[in-house]
């Protein structure tokens, strides 16, 4: 008997699948009528008064060298745009399209002017469009742009070091005197810890908003950025998560993934200056993010004080948080967009949220195991000093 039943369910099964695939596919279809009725009949053609189509441009880069001024756009608007003429100095030049054509929505493409342009002084572009609509962009201080090379990526290399890994090397090598600390000792670290965390949090979103607002709209710029530091957090939490709370070796390499994501950020930053030829920028930066950054191997290794590990997990948690800068400085000066240094940036603040409630949580977890409060006086003033921290380094790298 059951063996005849067994058919008729398996039949029974497959029609369900097949009834639920039907109200799956049910509303695309219904979706493509609608679009294919709205494009045949175009009823919006009523309101057609003749005026021209939204029209926007945006400047992601410029190139200055020998040959001249090259600018690589990107469109916007309702409709496809034509680039129809270039102003250098208010003054008209020939210009060369890379791809030629139309641009259509969020589409880019490349502008080489052959305009002689001078080193040191002030430049105006305009591009102006089919529709006569104008566009400007300004050029501060005219300074050759350094061209890719591999003595160039090894010395971005270098830079990258000093700027990521010597720092948090740095910082790592006060582990032996944390461990000497006691319960209102580990206490007064952990917070310092969420301090100085904090503020990355806070100026890595403030930086990725503000990339963000120059980045072209259709990228829907600060929406990008809360909802993939969101995403981010989120994924980072049921990864940290899977295997019960992160401690120790665990919660140390979520600290160094999170600040590494955030030196990827300042490693853009170093890199996009030395592409614009302001190496002085850079060296500055460098100078600053050097100091800035010896905290963070502080914050690193403040988990692991209760069982010490070798070596060789100092070493791999310092390239995780640090060389991610070497990264950074390399797209910087290849191929900087400043969507994508926002996305980056806001992929880090994301990353640095998740390690804020997870120290938070070890910090709870830790005094409660000691017997004390987690707000102490010892924790209050590790925060306040670990944002403080931040804030005075903070100063050298802000122009």
């Amino acid at each position: 008997m059951n063996e005849m039943a067994r058919p008729d369910a398996l039949a029974a099964d497959a029609r369900g699948r097949r009834v639920n695939l039907l109200w799956l596919l049910a509303p695309l279809l219904a979706l493509a009528v609608a679009g294919a009725a709205l494009y045949v009949w175009d009823p919006l053609r009523a309101f057609d008064t003749g005026a021209p189509p939204v029209e926007k441009l945006t400047f992601e880069r410029v190139i200055l060298d020998g040959d001249g001024i090259h600018l690589k756009v990107r469109a916007g608007g309702s409709e496809p745009m034509t680039i129809a003429q270039v102003q250098v100095d208010d003054a008209y030049w020939t210009f060369m399209q890379a791809p030629p054509g139309s641009l259509g929505r969020v589409a880019s493409a490349w502008l080489h002017v052959p305009y002689p342009w001078v080193p040191g002084e002030k430049h105006e572009v305009k591009v102006v469009t089919g529709t006569g609509t104008t566009f400007k962009h300004e050029i501060e201080v005219a300074i050759a742009t350094p061209r890719p090379s591999g003595s160039a990526l090894t010395m971005q290399a270098i830079v990258g070091v000093f700027v990521g890994i010597v720092p948090v090397a740095i910082g790592l090598m006060f582990y032996p005197a944390l461990r000497g600390l006691g319960s209102s000792g580990l206490g007064f670290v952990l917070a310092l810890t969420v301090g100085l965390l904090a503020f990355l949090l806070v100026d890595t979103l403030k930086e990725a908003i503000e990339l963000a607002l120059r980045a072209a709209a259709a990228f829907q710029g600060i929406a990008m950025v809360l909802l993939a530091a969101t995403v981010t957090a989120l994924g980072l939490f049921v990864i940290g998560r899977r295997r019960g709370v992160p401690t120790g070796l665990a919660l140390a390499t979520f600290i160094a993934l999170g600040i590494g994501l955030h030196n990827l950020g300042e490693g853009l930053a170093i890199g996009a200056a030395f592409a614009t030829g302001a190496a002085p920028l850079g060296t500055f930066l460098v100078l600053g993010f050097t100091l800035h950054n010896i905290t963070e191997g502080i914050g690193i290794a403040a988990p692991l004080v209760e069982k010490r590990p070798p070596l060789s997990v100092f070493i791999g948690l310092a390239l995780l948080a640090g060389a991610p800068a070497i990264v950074g400085m390399w797209l910087g000066s290849l191929a900087y967009a400043p969507q994508w240094s926002a996305f980056a940036l806001a992929v880090g603040a994301g990353a640095i949220l998740q390690v804020i409630v997870e120290v938070t949580s070890y910090l709870v977890r830790t005094s409660q195991r000691h017997g004390t409060s987690w707000l102490s006086p010892a924790v209050l003033a590790g925060f306040v000093c670990g944002i403080a921290a931040m804030y005075v380094t903070g100063m050298l790298v802000k122009i």
